[in-house]
């Protein structure tokens, strides 16, 4: 197994292997990584050769964590891991594995940290990587929850994942003249998801507008903001990224709350799930309930009325030193 480093020559040969891989998502290109800025992260990207062919690739960046120097797939996305073929064995896994903590070793990092890709963005499911880390002493930093809707075959019968208060809640939201539409108005959403996060947890986004509108430019096809409108006021907003074939992971669901009785919510979800079916799509993936492990029981329970239940994102850490 040949371990070699990423450099800007490979870009496309890098992003033609994501789009072909078993599990691989736009957080895994070239595109999407280059949108950080160069001094925020030191990369540390890693391709996997076997008999001169690649075999996998790794996300990764090079950052001081508690005063230890890190190699972590991906500080700066939702997922890294280790990107693989749909043919790709335990023997395989384990060899990638293990070839990792050499090149770590050898190049003095203290830790490896990995956020693995959830099951549900694969196309042939397997937990071999999970395994050999596990096996070759990597332990787990944390087990997040993210919320995840098995899709139904047709558009038809989404309502039907929904529990009766939210069917209500979306036929009202109907009656009150709510309208969801897609947009490229990201400053009005904006200005609620600042308000709401502002309001709800004392915080502001993790994208800045700027960040949010570079992403949209570079996946104009892959990045969605779907908003709920009355009349002509958006009311609420979500943002869509369509990370593969499989999968749609919805981020920064926000809304004002002015204009909270009109449900509008609940109806741009029923939007967002009838659009992910149209496009044959497996998975919505709600995201994260839980913040380093402790569940948000009202998230929770909100995003499980439209059919939603929790699978494992899980990290992991090996200490070299």
């Amino acid at each position: 197994m040949e371990v070699i480093r990423f450099e800007k020559k490979y870009s496309e040969k890098w992003d033609d292997f994501v789009h072909t891989s078993n599990n691989g998502t736009i957080f895994h290109t070239r595109r999407f990584l280059s949108y950080h800025s160069k001094d925020k992260f030191t990369d540390n990207s890693l391709l996997f050769y076997e008999d001169n062919k690649p075999v996998a690739l790794l996300t990764a960046a090079d950052v001081m964590r508690n005063g230890q120097r890190t190699l972590w797939s991906h500080p700066g996305a939702s997922y890294g891991g280790f990107v693989f073929r749909e043919s790709m064995g335990v023997k395989l896994a384990f060899e990638l594995v293990e070839s990792l903590i050499n090149y770590a070793s050898c190049d003095k990092f203290d830790n490896i940290i990995i956020t693995n890709v959830p099951l549900i963005y694969q196309n042939r499911y397997n937990d071999y990587i999970d395994f050999a880390l596990f096996r070759n002493g990597f332990d787990y930093l944390k087990r997040e929850v993210t919320s995840v809707i098995t899709l139904p075959r047709d558009e038809d019968s989404v309502m039907k994942l929904f529990k009766a208060e939210s069917r209500t809640a979306v036929r009202k939201a109907v009656k009150s003249g709510v309208t969801i539409r897609k947009s490229s108005d990201f400053e009005s959403y904006y200005e609620i998801l600042k308000r709401n996060l502002a309001m709800r947890h004392n915080v502001q986004p993790a994208h800045t507008l700027d960040e949010l509108l570079r992403l949209k430019e570079l996946f104009p096809h892959k990045i969605q903001l779907f908003g709920a409108y009355l009349k002509n006021k958006m009311i609420a907003g979500v943002v869509n990224f369509y990370c593969n074939n499989n999968t749609v992971l919805v981020f920064y669901i926000s809304h004002d709350q002015t204009f909270q009785q009109y449900r509008a919510v609940n109806l741009l979800f029923y939007t967002i799930i009838k659009d992910a079916v149209s496009k044959g799509l497996k998975f919505l993936d709600f995201g994260l309930f839980t913040v380093n492990m402790e569940p948000n029981w009202g998230l929770g329970k909100f995003k499980e009325n439209f059919g939603a239940r929790g699978i494992l994102r899980d990290t992991f850490q090996k200490v070299l030193n």
